[in-house]
């Protein structure tokens, strides 16, 4: 565990104001530039080039201002993903409005944003994350309870977007699996652009998941 010990700031501040800005507004600004420099410096250079040194570096802040809001390495890292992750869930929101109402194109489109997004610097974050994980035993647990909150909120996410009705036999499957695809998409991703062969994919399984997801209905007899 890499524990942030290094006491060394810029001295003493005065509480309230300075330089016009609220100490509060300060220590948010400083919290956000560590957690987004954090975030980069894993996509860049992954985990065992990621120190706190060097996230410090990147942020413009001192050891002793990290630690002010992240005691540990883990608790940095792992609080990072969740910032950026968050982001991009407000990003989906948002993204989703400017979906086609409804139909074939609503499924395709919203396919195809969830695989850019998968082959973007979060994702590619998150998987160094995961990995470290895998052979660290202090930041496991944490990053298993950050992969299933941030799983669920997708998942939650597809199925508002897409008007998925659950109840149907095979939808649930088909919503978690287009989750699971967009991920190994994303793995395709990492060495070399893949993104000819991901866009006939991504096409394809759109009308598969759209077939599902409204089948269309049988004549009358």
């Amino acid at each position: 565990m890499d524990v942030v010990t290094d006491q060394t700031d810029r001295g003493p501040r005065p509480e309230g104001k300075r330089g016009g800005e609220p100490k509060q507004d300060r220590s948010r600004a400083t919290r956000q530039r560590v957690l987004e420099a954090a975030a980069a410096c894993l996509a860049e250079h992954g985990w065992s080039g990621s120190t706190v040194a060097v996230v410090c570096a990147r942020a413009g802040v001192s050891r002793g201002a990290a630690q002010h809001h992240f005691r540990t390495r883990e608790e940095l890292f792992t609080a990072a993903i969740a910032h950026v992750a968050e982001e991009w869930l407000g990003t989906v929101r948002e993204g989703a409005r400017g979906l086609p109402l409804d139909g074939p194109d609503r499924t395709y489109a919203f396919v195809d944003m969830l695989a850019a997004v998968h082959t973007g610097p979060l994702f590619r974050a998150a998987l160094h994350l995961w990995v470290a994980a895998s052979d660290e035993p202090a930041l496991r647990p944490r990053v298993q309870g950050l992969e299933a909150r941030i799983g669920r909120e997708a998942h939650r996410l597809a199925v508002e977007f897409l008007g998925a009705d659950e109840s149907v036999p095979g939808v649930r499957e088909a919503v978690q699996g287009t989750l699971d695809m967009v991920r190994g998409l994303g793995l395709a991703n990492l060495l070399s652009d893949d993104s000819a062969r991901r866009a006939g994919i991504v096409r394809r399984w759109s009308a598969i998941l759209d077939a599902t997801l409204h089948p269309p209905t049988p004549p009358a007899p």
